[in-house]
């Protein structure tokens, strides 16, 4: 059990020892022996209505990032059914400081697939299709045989136990953050370049193939069995009103025991690191709450409470994210850390819109030529300025990797404003005279360090 919270039984990680020692695969024998896959039976006595009412009753919000309740997605697949019907599951997590869906597939695959599964019966859903990050080398084996095994006992197959044909495959990634997106997982999946669609429609009219698709997170799949099996009402028991349910968050950074823990949505940022063996070489000065795209928390933020709500209207950040935690302690450069997320999404833009793939790229040359020692005080206003011209909330992006940039950049200047004002010159660009005769000189420029 993966949970360092106080008096909490965790569920996710049930069979999931909080030893790293003591860890294993969980495959299907010993799943079913520990209750896997009673769930499903129930569900194949449901109508699907039911089950999609349960799960909107029991306040499940998506765990990969949105938010979104995970019913209300359901609801939304046609009722009448005119073709196949896909499920894709998100399992591409590149979104830096995010490692809680490989964790689960790493140890207990078949939770994920019996989610599915349960899924599949409420949206009658026919195909469902694994997409996990292309790095993920070693779980996309264990996933892979974890499918294998469904097969061997019916779960999947023409002779489902659901009583119709379901087929199942993994489907790997190929590298790229934007197919964490949803509609750009989609285009990757069809084996086109992963460029996010304009919605409408959206996918649950027109995902997969042009077909009724629904997208959902593994961690979110991995708590339908659970809702199930004990109720909304207990699902509801955990968190807060808004944000309800146990929670993985990933804690990693400046933290003495950095891993996966399970605890409830709510807790405090305080209470996430304590949880994780406390700080690691110092003070508390920032976290990032859930993952690079979501913003910083500063250091008087430590009773900000992780969910869905409290990190957005108290923290001034985009949301909770994935409750991918990096703590950083009072050693960290701030500047140099705003410069590394910024560079990672000038990177993984897909370049399709211009204000994205633009001024993604010029804030990088910024940030870089104030971390080499040429900034200039205008750069922090043009920084300010441009996070405010992209992404899905000024209407300027087709998807909301611009958002991710926008708010990192928002969070850390503003919350860390003197020291960013610090390193930079009030007086201009500082020029330094140099004569080059021969070879290669690194000569600071006004759009940075080039070498010549």
């Amino acid at each position: 059990m993966t949970s360092g919270y106080p008096g909490f039984e965790p569920v996710l990680t049930t069979r999931i020892p909080l030893q790293e020692s003591e860890r294993k695969i969980v495959w299907y024998d010993e799943y079913v022996r520990t209750g896997g896959y009673e769930q499903l039976k129930k569900a194949i006595k449901m109508a699907p209505d039911e089950i999609t009412k349960l799960v909107t009753d029991s306040g499940l919000r998506g765990r990969g990032g949105a938010g979104f309740s995970c019913g209300q997605k359901w609801s939304f697949i046609p009722k009448e059914k005119k073709g196949l019907h896909y499920l894709a599951v998100n399992g591409d997590e590149s979104e830096p400081g995010t490692f809680k869906d490989r964790y689960l597939i790493d140890y207990d695959p078949h939770q994920t697939l019996e989610g599915c599964a349960i899924c599949s019966i409420a949206t009658q859903v026919d195909v469902i299709y694994l997409f996990i990050r292309g790095e993920y080398h070693r779980q996309i084996k264990v996933l892979e045989k974890a499918v294998h095994e469904a097969y061997e006992k019916n779960i999947f197959g023409k002779n489902s136990v659901i009583g119709r044909p379901l087929e199942c495959y993994v489907h790997k990634g190929a590298g790229a953050y934007i197919c964490g997106e949803e509609t750009g997982l989609l285009e990757a999946l069809e084996g086109k370049r992963g460029w996010p669609r304009i919605k409408p429609p959206f996918p649950a009219i027109a995902g997969a193939f042009g077909r009724p698709t629904v997208i959902n997170n593994v961690e979110t799949l991995c708590c339908v069995p659970w809702i199930l099996e004990r109720g909304a009402e207990w699902f509801k028991s955990m968190g807060t009103k808004s944000s309800p349910g146990p929670k993985l968050y990933g804690m990693s950074g400046h933290v003495n025991h950095p891993g996966v823990y399970e605890a409830p949505l709510g807790i405090t940022l305080q209470e996430s690191i304590d949880m994780s063996g406390g700080m690691k070489g110092g003070r508390h000065k920032g976290s990032i709450c859930g993952g690079i795209s979501m913003g910083v928390l500063g250091p008087n933020e430590l009773d900000i409470k992780l969910d869905f709500d409290d990190v957005r209207f108290r923290g001034g950040c985009l949301g909770l994210g994935t409750a991918g935690m990096i703590v950083m302690n009072d050693k960290t450069d701030m500047v140099s850390a705003l410069r590394n997320c910024v560079r990672f999404y000038s990177h993984e833009s897909c370049g399709q819109c211009t204000p994205c793939r633009e001024g993604s790229h010029w804030m990088r040359k910024i940030l870089d030529r104030i971390v080499d020692g040429g900034g200039r005080q205008k750069d922090l206003d043009m920084l300010l300025e441009l996070e405010k011209t992209q992404g899905i909330m000024p209407g300027t992006t087709i998807c909301g990797l611009a958002d991710g940039t926008a708010w990192v950049t928002r969070t850390f200047i503003n919350k860390y404003y003197d020291e960013f004002s610090a390193r930079v010159q009030p007086d201009g660009v500082k020029t330094v005279k140099l004569t080059i005769n021969a070879g290669r000189s690194n000569v600071l420029t006004p759009m940075g360090s080039n070498t010549r």
